[in-house]
């Protein structure tokens, strides 16, 4: 083994050798791959998978991954057999329940381009022919779905890899720890000698938290046993003993199992049981290990259910012994997401981990995107190794959450539907005074945030509401509609707590700031901006505010979703010399946002400071006293209403919360959740990162444009910037609202004319205040001026939406800057 390498990669499972295949792909050379199994097989999880791959996925992104996976993988073959099998996929339904999901992700597979359609019972028999049609409600199908030979897919990869000179894989060797100094990577340290490198990726699978800890980094993983068995030789399917798989591979969620042909035979998947989770440290090494270290003993009695529900929608698999049966282990995060990035802390380290072989060469071309070139073409907000917050780093956190996942992870999950454990992790100082209000909460990192205020029910009696039924009224309530219009026509106090708050100071922090953002930041102090952060592309990669509380201190305000991700993207593109500090204050400061046309009677009723307009305008902020109590005032309004985000010490939480609370009374205050934070933000038009806007578009696809500024000098992203000005864009954001009263959406549904998809459905939700139901997304500019008719697809019924003018309310700004 080599003792230096431009890049070493542990892991030589189908991430590791993925990755290096597209490495090599861009030019790289002296790349070593090494892993502690034997190669191919490397005792990991992709020695054991069995393959199916469907690429159907509520995200956008994983689904896109998917989709060139599939293809990624149908160029390789291995000793003259395909390493990819695209027979096609089929999911079908038992209950009436699931048969309503299918047609949900029918309107994801046309919003995200999959070739899918639903099947009658004898369809899916006509396709799977072993299966009783009596059994089932129907299918659905997509065209390339199939089964991967993930260790094949290695072989082959690493032969070509070796072939074009750009790399060289060694088994048997094992990670024992990096050189890290300075805040660089030196070496890797192994049981075979060290290896002097700059860079390094871990992509260790199941043992990617082992491994990484190492290094000083945290991966929130957890192995988890999953069961899957081979039948003996099934009657019928003789003719197919030499082939690998004839019949399209199938899922049945309603009991969490899925079947895929192996030849004459049928194997069978299960997550029916009860989560088996393994600590990293635990696994056997492949010395150890009786067959491989990921595979553990068969436990029949979890299987048991399974083995009977197999039987009755595959008759011919009565009485059939298995020939193979594993408890095999695959990785869990706590969303179920995959861990992808760059270290924070360390130069040069890259991590891969939590990828199934559904998603391996996808990214596997993202790592390579990343590390060749710092960017990619996919948003990549779901992947982000920095999304998680302290607190889902913590063994219990991830063991708990990793078990939920598993348990959920075929089940019908609503968008809105929240976990139940664990819950209470971080609370404002004013949590008591909503649980009086009989706040009904939604957890958001932690968070324990008002979705709607119970004691609001009153309002009903005073404002009207539509109703909704069925999934759209799940997670719902109408008291959102209420508070909506309360906060139009008085006043409301929303809990912003969990908005994340940065500082930005040092000697080079103006610099810093000007370079990342697109609009201009040097502006006096107490100006407020509302900037993107763009990546090379051109995308956007945050989408938030920056205050400009002195000379060289600034205090940047974003989303609480979004907030590691966005201060992740500070910390990575920050100068090396020291002259920018970047802290995250989010616990330092409570958070209160007080809208509404009375904002102003109210908040001027506290302070002896002038919050007049003259003296306090929009986009503005300034430190003032509410009663004792020290105060930073941002005049900004995400909801579109006159008003202020008000920061205090945390300390002080509960006594702003009492102060404006008692001076609200005469001005008919309430407490508002996030139902309306949301729907009257869509009124306004303002866009929402993750949803609307993120790194797949830029400003003037977005309708940001006006929040960029070329003429400042040069910032990230303005190169591309003056060329997409230059040539024009295809597409724009647009606002819609539907025809029909009673139609809904709640995101992902396709845009459709005719048969063509245009786009799909980026956020929606009612307009309270205007009277329409309100979709955004992205349409062909052809289709996108005013007044243009399209429909839109919800769970299989169209819907007639016209494209609108923007912004439905308050066109003038007047009562937002009044």
């Amino acid at each position: 083994m080599k003792s230096r390498a431009r890049l070493v990669v542990i892991g030589a499972g189908i991430v590791g050798c993925s990755a290096v295949y597209h490495l090599a792909q861009r030019g790289w050379k002296d790349i070593l791959v090494i892993d502690q199994g034997s190669l191919p097989r490397t005792g990991g999880s992709t020695s054991h998978a069995p393959g199916l791959i469907f690429q159907t996925n509520s995200s956008k992104t994983m689904c896109q991954i998917a989709q060139y996976t599939t293809k990624f993988y149908s160029q390789f073959t291995w000793e003259g057999k395909p390493c990819f099998y695209p027979v096609g996929g089929i999911e079908v339904a038992t209950t009436p329940e699931r048969w309503t999901d299918l047609r949900r992700k029918l309107g994801w597979a046309k919003s995200y381009g999959l070739k899918a359609a639903l099947l009658s019972p004898a369809e899916v028999c006509a396709q799977v022919p072993i299966l009783d049609p009596s059994t089932i409600l129907g299918g659905y199908w997509v065209e390339g779905d199939g089964i991967a030979k993930a260790v094949n897919l290695c072989a082959a990869m690493t032969k070509a890899v070796v072939e074009m000179g750009a790399a060289e894989f060694i088994g048997g060797v094992t990670v024992t720890g990096f050189d890290i100094r300075d805040g660089k990577l030196r070496a890797v340290l192994t049981d075979s000698g060290r290896i002097e490198t700059p860079q390094a990726l871990i992509c260790a699978g199941i043992w990617g938290p082992k491994v990484a800890r190492l290094a000083g980094e945290s991966v929130p993983l957890t192995p988890v046993e999953h069961q899957y068995v081979i039948t003996a030789p099934v009657a019928g399917l003789a003719a197919d003993a030499e082939k690998e798989v004839v019949h399209p591979i199938l899922r049945h969620q309603d009991h969490s199992m899925y079947f895929r042909q192996v030849g004459n035979r049928y194997g069978i998947g299960s997550y029916r049981h009860a989560p088996i989770l393994v600590e990293p440290e635990a696994i056997a090494s492949p010395a150890q290990a009786a067959v491989m270290p990921s595979i553990h003993d068969f436990t029949p009695d979890d299987f048991a259910a399974s083995h009977v529900e197999s039987v009755r929608l595959f008759p011919a698999l009565a009485g059939l012994n298995f020939d193979y049966q594993i408890n095999g282990m695959f990785s869990f995060t706590p969303d179920a997401g995959c861990v992808v990035g760059h270290s924070q802390q360390t130069d040069g380290l890259w991590i891969a981990e939590a990828v199934w072989v559904t998603h391996g060469g996808g990214v596997g071309k993202v790592v390579a995107d990343l590390i060749t070139d710092g960017v990619t073409d996919w948003d990549l907000r779901q992947l982000d190794m920095h999304r998680f917050h302290s607190f889902a780093h913590s063994p219990a956190y991830v063991r708990e959450r990793g078990a939920q996942q598993y348990r959920e992870v075929y089940d019908i999950i609503h968008p809105k539907q929240q976990m139940l454990s664990p819950r209470n992790l971080r609370l404002s100082p004013w949590h008591a005074r909503l649980v009086e209000q009989n706040a009904h909460f939604f957890e958001g990192v932690g968070w324990e945030r008002p979705q709607w205020i119970g004691a609001n029910a009153r309002l009903l009696e005073e404002y009207t509401v539509p109703t909704r039924t069925g999934w759209a009224a799940q997670e719902w309530s109408p008291i959102e509609g209420a508070e909506h219009q309360a906060t139009r026509q008085r006043v409301a106090l929303f809990d912003l707590t969990a908005f994340t708050k940065i500082e930005v100071t040092g000697p080079g922090a103006l610099a810093f700031l000007e370079y990342l953002c697109a609009n201009s930041i040097d502006r006096s102090v107490g100006k407020v901006v509302y900037t993107s952060l763009l990546n090379q592309q051109g995308g956007i990669a945050c989408d938030l505010t920056v205050t400009r509380t002195g000379g060289q201190s600034f205090l940047v305000l974003t989303g609480g979703g979004v907030g590691m991700h966005d201060l992740a993207w500070l910390r990575q593109n920050a100068p090396a010399d020291g002259a920018v500090t970047i802290t995250d204050v989010t616990s330092r400061y409570a958070a209160l946002g007080l809208w509404g046309p009375r904002a102003r009677d109210v908040l001027q009723s506290v302070t002896e400071a002038d919050v007049s307009n003259r003296v306090f305008p929009y986009f503005s902020a300034q430190t003032l006293y509410i009663d004792v109590i020290p105060v930073l005032a941002v005049r900004v309004s995400y909801v579109g209403e006159l008003g202020w985000e008000l920061y205090c010490p945390t300390e002080y939480g509960l006594g702003l919360w009492d102060a404006l609370w008692a001076a609200g009374q005469p001005h008919g205050i309430i407490v508002a959740g996030g139902g309306a934070f949301d729907s009257l933000r869509l009124e306004k038009g303002y866009r929402l990162w993750g949803a609307d806007i993120h790194s797949e578009y830029n400003p003037y696809e977005a309708g940001l444009e006006w929040a960029v500024r070329l003429d400042k000098g040069d910032f990230l992203g303005r190169d591309v910037l003056l060329r997409i000005k230059a040539q024009g864009v295809s597409r724009k954001l647009c606002c819609l609202t539907y025809d029909d009263p009673a139609a809904v959406a709640l995101g992902s549904e396709p845009i459709l004319w005719g048969e063509e998809v245009l786009g799909y459905v980026t956020s929606a939700n009612y307009g309270y205040s205007v009277g329409k139901y309100i979709l955004y997304g992205y349409l062909p500019l052809e289709f996108a001026a005013p007044g243009t008719q399209v429909e839109v697809e919800y769970f299989g019924v169209r819907y007639t939406a016209t494209v609108r003018a923007e912004p439905l309310y308050d066109k003038e700004m007047t009562k937002l800057k009044g």
